[in-house]
């Protein structure tokens, strides 16, 4: 676990924000289903403000297609990170991006959901 868990969440938050200029994002339920069930999203992230039901969607759909699930932050912070307005789902959809984001995950202190 990272000693200062602002600073690993700061890196989540600029890796997304970098994933997402690059293209490498899907954000939004319907935009981050399609990625998930088209197989091109590496790792999922809902916000941990998102209602029991979104969370439950989209933990089974990511088991089933086994996909990452993360559950980090709230909506506001989400969307903002990435350059929109409120999103209770990311999808990530470059390997290296999801692997770095895990990574930072992990060091923030959240596991594997």
């Amino acid at each position: 676990m990272c000693k200062d868990n602002t600073a690993a969440k700061k890196k989540v938050l600029s890796m997304l924000g970098l994933a997402a200029r690059s293209r490498n994002v899907a954000s939004g339920g319907f935009a981050t289903e399609n990625a998930v069930k088209s197989g091109k999203a590496y790792l999922v992230i809902v916000s941990e403000d998102a209602s029991d039901n979104t969370k439950k969607k989209f933990r089974n759909m990511c088991e089933f297609y086994e996909v990452l699930f993360y559950q980090f932050g709230e909506m506001e912070m989400l969307g903002h990170s990435i350059g929109k307005q409120d999103r209770t789902s990311l999808a990530v959809l470059n390997e290296g991006f999801a692997d770095s984001i895990q990574k930072h995950l992990e060091d923030y202190g959240i596991g594997r959901r």
